[in-house]
């Protein structure tokens, strides 16, 4: 299929899905709503004979164009390896033991904040680890699964966008390496961490929000429910079967099978990038990070994390062969509302980057734009950025699509060079934005599935959140443009976001707090 150039029309389709998303509460209609309008466009556009038709032959061929078949399979593999988990009793063991450790509600929630800051390597890898471990622990001191999926997804892209040792410091770096600007695109990199003012403020907020209890709008209100039991958990784990839980499952049949899908994956990640290949090239680890691909390597580490769990349940007799394999079909199962919504979040970001040509909408706008005065670039980059991202639903093609435009244009206006780290450490703070909390992101998506949270739910009580953020740090850009210091506009930022949450929290104290619900739970039971 050729492109077809649509200019406006070209956002149409992501606003569309958006929008109906947010309003009906039901995200699979809503993204095959985009999607037909997209390919309707395009068939229109391209005056193809029996437009709706093809429109409908266009949105099929394009699905199965885009499906990553890796990533479909690796939260197959997870799916399946948390359910064997349950089954053999090791979640309930580690739930009661972890119970023991982790005293309230706030040492949960740091404790599931560590555990995604620790897991850098990664973004998907990190939200469906940080789910299956966390989530028998947040449950038990009812914390609700939206503010789970918040913290999961806020310590995913964040954490992987300012991580040297990632796949994400490799995408960027070799964007960055082909603008000639830079000569070593690792220190180029690490350049742009301090400036990252929406990845830094992110992780800023969420421990405000573990430590002091700073929620607000949606987000509290699903606190409040899950603290009073009013969340529906059946809905939200999508199954009303009854799971037949071991009795004499321990902690170590949760530990081990997630321990070796980390070791495993993180070996995986290393292989499938080239670290005992031929290549001396790739015999470091982070040239090997940044050679390798993703997708496959969690496929190997869960898998071998599934057959790590077959040889320990099956062997101490916790479960039989066949109700292993039983376990295993359940979980893919359980993952299904999940690989569907990737499924037509690639779709819809494929109508837009390949079929309508969304990307080369937003790069003209910026070309095109003689006004835009040197002072005003980082903030107009990242604004550019957050809409590019939000709209397609992904970080990487944002980056790739802005960074040589923004090189260039930083260039002309600032030959001296000091302008060109603050602009394109906006643009991959912009690019974080959509990518941490677009309907139609990959690791949006895979939050609300490590959390078990309905999508729509995350999709919504967590949008406030990095609005809040990406408001702080457009005032952050605003400052670090004018005045080129990194004191003056990440200090700015802060401040603004703290005052802010500080505003909203005492708005919210003049009501019954969180912990005033606790004890009535409490006393009542």
């Amino acid at each position: 299929m050729e492109p077809y150039y649509a200019g406006a029309l070209s956002v149409l389709p992501p606003v569309i899905a958006v929008v109906l998303a947010l309003v009906t509460k039901e995200v699979f209609s809503s993204l095959i709503i985009g999607i037909l309008t997209g390919t309707c466009i395009y068939s229109f556009g391209m005056a193809e004979p029996m437009p709706i038709i093809k429109a409908v032959e266009h949105t099929f061929t394009l699905m199965v164009d885009k499906v990553d078949f890796s990533i479909v399979i690796f939260c197959s593999l997870l799916g399946s390896l948390v359910y064997v988990i349950a089954m053999a009793g090791g979640s309930r063991a580690y739930g009661k033991w972890a119970a023991t450790k982790i005293k309230g509600r706030k040492s949960a929630l740091l404790a599931t904040s560590g555990l995604g800051i620790l897991i850098f390597i990664d973004d998907y890898f990190n939200c469906l680890t940080v789910g299956t471990v966390m989530r028998p622990i947040t449950d038990a001191y009812k914390i609700s699964r939206a503010k789970l999926a918040y913290i999961i997804d806020s310590t995913a892209a964040p954490i992987c966008i300012i991580a040297p040792i990632s796949s994400w410091a490799a995408a960027v770096g070799s964007n960055i390496k082909a603008t000639g600007a830079m000569e070593n695109e690792m220190d180029a990199f690490i350049a742009t961490i301090p400036w990252n003012f929406y990845a830094l403020l992110s992780l800023i907020m969420v421990l405000m929000i573990a430590i002091g209890n700073f929620d607000f709008g949606p987000m509290r209100k699903a606190d409040i429910a899950a603290i009073r039991g009013e969340e529906n958990q059946e809905a939200v784990t999508g199954s009303n079967e009854e799971l037949s839980v071991h009795a004499n499952g321990g902690v170590l049949d949760m530990v081990i099978p997630i321990v070796s899908l980390i070791i495993f994956s993180t070996c995986a990640l290393l292989y499938c990038g080239g670290y005992w290949g031929e290549d001396p090239a790739y015999h470091s680890i982070s040239a090997a990070f940044g050679n390798t691909s993703a997708g496959p390597a969690l496929v190997l580490g869960s898998f071998a994390a599934l057959v790590v769990a077959l040889i320990q349940f099956v062997g101490r007799r916790l479960l039989d062969l066949k109700t292993f394999m039983q376990g295993v079909l359940r979980g893919v199962q359980a993952m299904i509302p999940a690989n569907m919504i990737l499924v037509l979040a690639w779709t819809i970001s494929g109508v837009c980057r390949d079929l309508l040509q969304t990307p080369l909408f937003i790069s003209t706008l910026v070309q095109d734009d003689g006004g835009l005065v040197g002072n005003m670039l980082p903030a107009a980059m990242f604004l550019i950025a957050c809409f590019l991202s939000f709209s397609t639903g992904t970080a990487w093609g944002t980056f790739g699509i802005l960074i040589p435009i923004v090189v260039s244009v930083a260039q002309a206006i600032d030959p001296s060079g000091s302008l060109i780290i603050i602009a394109l450490s906006a643009t991959l703070a912009g690019s974080v934005f959509g990518d941490h909390c677009s309907p139609i992101s990959d690791t949006t998506i895979l939050s609300s599935a490590g959390s078990g949270c309905l999508h729509i739910e995350h999709v919504s009580t967590q949008l406030p959140y990095a609005c809040l953020i990406a408001s702080s740090a457009l005032v952050g850009y605003v400052i670090a443009g004018f005045s080129h210091s990194l004191f003056l506009s990440l200090g700015g930022a802060v401040i603004v976001l703290v005052c802010a949450l500080c505003f909203l929290h005492v708005r919210n104290s003049k009501r019954e707090s969180l912990d005033d619900h606790l004890k009535a739970v409490q006393n009542n039971a």
